[in-house]
Order: C-alpha cells, then structure tokens, then sequence
C-alpha cells in the first residue's frame, strides 16, 4: 500500500494556480466540486501542499467534501520573504530566547482565512498537521464565523512544559544541511530526516519517498524560508488559554509513537478545547502514512458530517 500510485481521477485543477491573499501570492490545489463543503488542509514546517497525499484528497472527496491544499508562505511556490532575512535559530535554541521572527503564526492563520477569501469560501472544515495544526488553532479561535470544525494533527498547545522531541528528532529538525548542497546529497538528507520521525509501523515505500522529496527539491527548495517558518513557531506562545476560547468541534488525531512531538502533545490539546474528542493511533509517529488513509479521511469526514450547519 505504500508504494501505490495515486489515480487522479478526482483531480480538479483550479483555473489559476496562485490567488493574492494577504500581501502575498498563495500557491493551491482543489480537488473536488467547487459546491461541496470544503475542507482547508494546512501543512507543517518546511511542508510544501505535496506532503497532504493525495490519496486523503482523494479520499475525502469520495465522502462528498471539496478539498483545497496549498504551500505555506515562504515554501513552495508561495511568496519568499527573503527581504526579511535569516533569523538566529541556534542561538535562541542557545539562550532559550525566542528568535526574532519575520512574521508569525498568527499571520499565517491570516493566510489560510485570506485563501478562503479569493475562493469565496464563506465556511470551511480546517485540518492541520504539525505546525499546520497550531495555524489552524488559532484560526478556529480567531476566525471562528469561518470555520465548521477543527482537526489537529500530531501538533501541540505550545505549553513549554510538555515532553520535548527524542534526541534523534531533535536532530532530524534542527541539523544543519549537509556540506555537500548538490542536488542528490539534499535529497538523500531530506529523506534521512523524514525516516528518522516515521511511523515504524506504516513504512513508506522507499521509491515514492524519493520521489516526494525529488519533486520538493525541484519545486521550491528553500531552507531560508523554513528557517523563518521555524522561528515562528518556536516564538509562538502558549496557546491554551486561547484553545479554550474554541467553540467548533474538534477531533486531535495523534501517533502513540511519535518522537517529535510527543503524544502527551496531543492529549494537551484535546484538554484545553471544550468538547474535543482525541483518537490516538497505535503505531503512527509523526507523519501521514498512505496505510492510514482511510482512517484519516474517515475521522475528519464524521467531524465534519457531524458539524454541518
């Protein structure tokens, strides 16, 4: 199952690539009709729209949703902000300081409202992953007259007293690149990374991982962006007091395993949100694998079936 091909048969390419959204230019996908409820699909750190498999698209638009994935600011074929330049990460991860930031999750939970806005999406269900997942946090609490309901994916609440990443994932997220910077030799560090944080019970197939992360490299590789993206998440605050300012239904998904941010991650969330209901999966780690396609799809469509206006 890992190595499967997608079908495409669902695919729906919107008639412009990018829209305008914010003061900067927002590379997206739909998927699906254009009438269906839509479902926003928010990636993580450094993530560009390719990371949301195309298979959950698919998958949710056989359960009658419209899907839309996009690259974050600063990754992908988004707008750069390289004006801004580099933060400091090594040394507020030195000093325990927070880095000076270029923007902040708040704007790009800005971003995701501003893409509903040039699509004309008046409510959506939001999905985020990781980092993906504490924008769509603050996007159910800040914008809550757009959004239906909210699914957080192995992400946190931002309390600073909660596990920290093993060692081995510290170093998958904080390493510098490798002193070869070819193409072949990032690509190679780039899935090392990715295997060092994957769930040990869903194996990705090793030919598609590789594909994923050619196809990223040629796309839109961009360390400087990530960088800023990770300092704006580790200057994010602690968002509980705000989780508990949510009033949408909320399910957290989370992987048993998952080294990077760790379950008590995920159970923190779900505490702090009124109502939340949490579903930890045996096995999983911190990734999306194409094995847990249906479950995925399966719990966000029930969330979002079950709040429908």
């Amino acid at each position: 199952v890992g190595c499967r091909r997608p079908r495409l048969a669902h695919y729906t390419s919107p008639s412009m690539p990018q829209i305008s959204a914010n003061r900067i230019q927002i590379e997206y996908e739909s998927f699906g009709s254009p009438a269906a409820p839509a479902v926003l699909l928010v990636m993580g750190l450094g993530a560009q729209l390719g990371r949301w498999p195309v298979e959950l698209c698919q998958a949710l638009v056989a359960r009658g949703f419209r899907v839309i994935r996009f690259d974050n600011r600063d990754c992908g074929l988004s707008s750069k902000l390289d004006e801004a330049g580099v933060p400091d990460i090594a040394r507020a991860l030195r000093t325990g300081q927070a880095p000076q930031t270029a923007y902040t999750l708040d704007d790009m939970a800005a971003d995701s409202v501003g893409l509903l806005d040039a699509l004309e999406v008046e409510r959506a269900h939001i999905v985020g992953a990781s980092m993906g997942g504490a924008i769509a946090q603050i996007v159910a609490a800040r914008y809550a007259a757009r959004i239906l309901s909210l699914t957080c994916i192995m992400t946190t609440s931002g309390h600073p007293e909660l596990p920290a990443p093993t060692p081995e994932a510290a170093r998958a997220l904080f390493a510098p690149l490798p002193p070869a910077r070819d193409k072949e030799s990032l690509i190679e560090d780039a899935i090392r990374r990715q295997l060092a944080v994957a769930s040990p019970d869903y194996p990705s197939c090793p030919q598609r991982l590789r594909e994923q992360f050619t196809i990223e490299h040629e796309r839109g590789f961009h360390p400087r962006g990530v960088t800023r993206q990770l300092a704006a998440f580790l200057a994010s605050s602690d968002r509980r007091a705000l989780l508990q300012t949510i009033s949408v239904p909320t399910l957290v998904l989370h992987g048993a395993l998952d080294p990077l941010i760790p379950v008590a991650c995920g159970y923190d969330v779900a505490a702090h949100i009124p109502g939340a209901r949490i579903r930890v999966i045996e096995g999983m780690a911190h990734d999306l694998p194409l094995a847990l396609t249906d479950v995925f799809a399966d719990e966000i469509a029930g969330l979002a079936r079950a709040s429908a206006p």
